[in-house]
């Protein structure tokens, strides 16, 4: 947006100019001026190193290094570029590289900084005088770490990674610094641009539901590996048809019942359990596989009788395949200790129906 000088008679608009056109360089200028002064990117930090670089086998450099408030490490990149370049992806290799550290260790950078008698001394005041604390035993362990991220303007790739690296959880802030040239004089437009200040709360939320959303989804397939795992255990005495699978994370665990386009599968929802036999025969767009339904579901008397029972069976009109199936009203909700009753009784459904269907679906016309 441009800025417009305002007079008696009229709004004047400020000259755009840049960086390189003012010979104002990234470290001679830009860092070492917000070395000295880093509220234009927000008042709630602490500058604690320059140049960064204390790491084995990497001659790589943080641009400046920060603490804010609330005890995270800010690993602030520069670039007097128009578009940013690449330092979205620069900045996410400094945060790794940084993420070990603790506030006892940032204390000892900062101090290195400051030099001069007592260094240590004063930066350990100054930290704690900063975070408001009174012992660095308060905050123990690794400090988190964000990204600001300082260019005279960013690239479409660099604002779209950015956003989905904050959807993924990252908190990463990009900070556009706009020259002006006014009566001799450079102004700097600072204006952050992702997130928008306003919009920060909404962020947040959002981050923080999809972390949820994360943890609960890590959760069902942590809970889900280990159901199939005990499940694929136990079927081994009974039955071969689960003895060569391996353990997924997936709701569903198949075997074959010896042809093609009939596949026997095992599933589990949160709150209930499913033993189906689904029908969808290759290549087809759904009308052979319906016959085969159809055909199936004509001898369905003598097949839940050999079954042993009443089974479910599903036309599917809006998908082209079809299912024949049984379900039990528990699924991997189901308390832990209670999953050793609920396999076995699966696997007891899976063999009956497996069994009921073998002859019946070898003789079916598709």
């Amino acid at each position: 947006m441009p800025i417009f000088r305002v007079t008696e008679s009229s709004l004047q608009r400020v000259a755009e100019t840049t960086f390189s056109a003012e010979k104002l360089l990234e470290r001679r200028d830009l860092q070492r001026l917000l070395r000295a002064d880093i509220t234009p990117l927000g008042d709630e930090l602490l500058v604690i190193a320059e140049e960064f670089s204390d790491w084995d086998a990497s001659q790589r450099r943080i641009d400046l290094l920060c603490i804010d408030r609330d005890a995270q490490l800010v690993v602030v990149e520069l670039k007097r570029t128009e578009d940013g370049g690449h330092m979205e992806l620069q900045a996410i290799r400094y945060a790794a590289m940084v993420s070990s550290m603790t506030l006892e260790r940032a204390v000892a950078v900062y101090a290195r900084t400051l030099c001069g008698e007592d260094a240590e001394g004063r930066a350990l005041r100054a930290m704690l005088e900063f975070l408001d604390i009174s012992s660095l035993d308060e905050i123990p362990g690794a400090l988190e770490v964000r990204i600001v991220l300082v260019a005279a303007d960013f690239s479409t790739e660099l604002t779209t990674s950015v956003m989905w690296l904050n959807s993924m959880g990252l908190d990463v802030v990009c900070v556009r610094l706009k020259p002006y040239r006014l009566d001799g004089q450079v102004l700097l437009d600072v204006s952050q641009i992702i997130p928008l200040p306003e919009a920060k709360d909404y962020v947040v939320r959002v981050r923080e539901q999809a972390q949820e959303q994360r943890k609960v989804t890590n959760e069902r397939q942590q809970v889900l590996r280990r159901f199939w795992s005990q499940f694929i255990d136990r079927s081994k005495p009974r039955t071969s048809l689960f003895a060569n699978r391996t353990p997924t994370s997936d709701h569903w665990l198949s075997a074959g019942v010896g042809r093609s386009g009939f596949a026997l599968s095992v599933s589990l929802a949160q709150q209930f359990s499913r033993v189906e036999v689904y029908i969808r025969l290759p290549g087809d767009d759904g009308e052979r596989s319906t016959r085969a339904f159809e055909a199936l579901l004509a001898r369905r008397q003598a097949i839940e009788a050999r079954f042993g029972g009443d089974l479910d069976w599903q036309a599917l009109p809006e998908r082209a395949g079809s299912r024949i199936c049984v379900e039990l009203p528990r699924g991997w909700r189901t308390p832990e200790s209670e999953w050793p009753a609920l396999q076995d009784e699966l696997l007891e459904l899976g063999v009956r129906l497996a069994d009921a269907l073998r002859e019946p679906i070898q003789s079916v016309e598709a």
